[in-house]
């Protein structure tokens, strides 16, 4: 990254054109990526998986989500922690606005260190 820092004043402040899913990458490195997904009323992320722990946070709206067998409502200020390959999907009740973190290339869990 050539820039210290990546800053953005208010996630929520974008606009989604009817019938569809707008996705914007605000990070990416070795270690996590951050995208911005802004869904249209009605607009759904059928379920799949992915190979690393992340987290979704709902800044905006109202959404249905499932988590594995699982089916939980989303609504602004909720948070999600998934673990890798975790089945999940999302359908938007509303105009939504969610941050997505995956978390890639987590270090080794720590042993215990000799000393």
């Amino acid at each position: 990254m050539d820039q210290p820092y990546i800053y953005v004043k208010d996630v929520r402040e974008t606009h989604v054109q009817a019938d569809s899913i707008l996705s914007k990458t605000l990070q990416n490195d070795e270690r996590s990526k951050v995208i911005q997904f802004c869904f249209a009323p009605g607009q759904e992320l059928s379920a799949h998986t992915a190979p690393f722990p992340a987290t979704l946070y709902f800044a905006k709206g109202e959404a249905a989500l499932r988590l594995g067998a699982d089916h939980q409502e989303a609504v602004e200020g909720t948070f999600v922690y998934m673990t890798p390959n975790l089945e999940h999907g999302i359908r938007a009740k509303t105009e939504v606005v969610m941050m997505l973190t995956m978390l890639k290339n987590p270090p080794a869990p720590d042993r215990g260190k000799a000393g």
